[in-house]
């Protein structure tokens, strides 16, 4: 089986690796080419164009926003002369309104289309222990499974509608956002108190929070380290942004997503756009005066 892959950034250069570790023929294309020269080094094969990759005969996109991936694919018109019968997988964090414009135009092309967004931060992806999220037309879940758990620790089905693991995953990039900014108030309140804010996350995670998501984030926090980004902070605001317009599309209200969005804004508007999205925390601080 020849798979194709497209988009080597941190996470999907792990999950490109990963697929050559379980012994696939896998030919690979990425916008800037460091990347596909390391891949090519672990034993991919170099597309010349995408319109290669989609004659292999399953196809993993990694690219980063609903942009990229309509210029990439859609603009070019790539997905008219794929291979007869291809499976395309999807695994960024789109927009569930792009999400569904995939599946349609898939559909008019007679393709197989998988949404399969993942959870994990970029060591994650190069261990091949993601959690990946999956949805679509059952038999097209069925042929993608095999490959999915390649890079994935489980596979979570979500749904035969293909944007439904798309809103699976905005949720959780929601309440993740919500957990950085949780700890970001609460150790900003400690601090403005003299309690020490490890201290204070020393318990968060040993207790009530013992939890993954606040075991990750606390040191972010209270050392205010952002560097290197697992997760850049530009890609969150673009997350919540999508949050907030699929609860705006079935009338969900959603008024802390809104509320997150200014904060990115706020520390975007800071310089902290490239940095690890925990950044975010740093609004906090700035407005306690610490």
């Amino acid at each position: 089986m020849q798979i194709g892959f497209v988009g080597l950034g941190k996470m999907g250069a792990g999950m490109a690796r990963s697929i050559l570790r379980a012994g696939q023929d896998v030919i690979v294309w990425n916008r800037s080419p460091e990347s596909v020269e390391a891949l090519v080094r672990d034993g991919a094969r170099r597309a010349g164009t995408v319109a290669e990759i989609f004659q292999a005969d399953a196809v993993v996109t990694m690219l980063s926003t609903d942009a990229s991936i309509r210029e990439t694919i859609l603009d070019g018109g790539i997905l008219g002369g794929a291979r007869s019968g291809l499976l395309h997988i999807v695994s960024s964090t789109i927009s569930v309104a792009f999400a569904d414009e995939l599946e349609r135009v898939h559909g008019a092309h007679n393709l197989s289309y998988v949404s399969a967004p993942v959870l994990g931060r970029p060591d994650v992806a190069a261990a091949g222990e993601l959690n990946v999220l999956v949805a679509g037309e059952g038999s097209a879940v069925e042929r993608a499974r095999p490959l999915v758990e390649m890079f994935a620790k489980k596979v979570w089905p979500i749904g035969e509608r293909a944007a439904m693991a798309n809103v699976a995953k905005l949720t959780l990039n929601f309440a993740l956002a919500c957990a950085i900014e949780t700890m970001a108030e609460s150790c900003a309140l400690a601090r403005r108190n003299d309690i020490p804010p490890d201290r204070l996350m020393e318990i968060f995670t040993a207790t009530l929070f013992a939890a993954p998501a606040y075991k990750v984030y606390a040191p972010h926090v209270t050392e205010q380290s952002f560097e290197p980004p697992g997760f850049l902070l530009r890609h969150g605001l673009k997350d919540i942004r999508q949050v907030i317009e699929a609860g705006e599309a079935v009338g969900s209200p959603l008024p802390f997503a809104s509320i997150l969005r200014d904060n990115f804004i706020d520390a975007i508007g800071h310089g902290d756009a490239d940095k690890d999205w925990s950044a975010l925390s740093a609004v906090a601080m700035r407005r306690a005066a610490l």
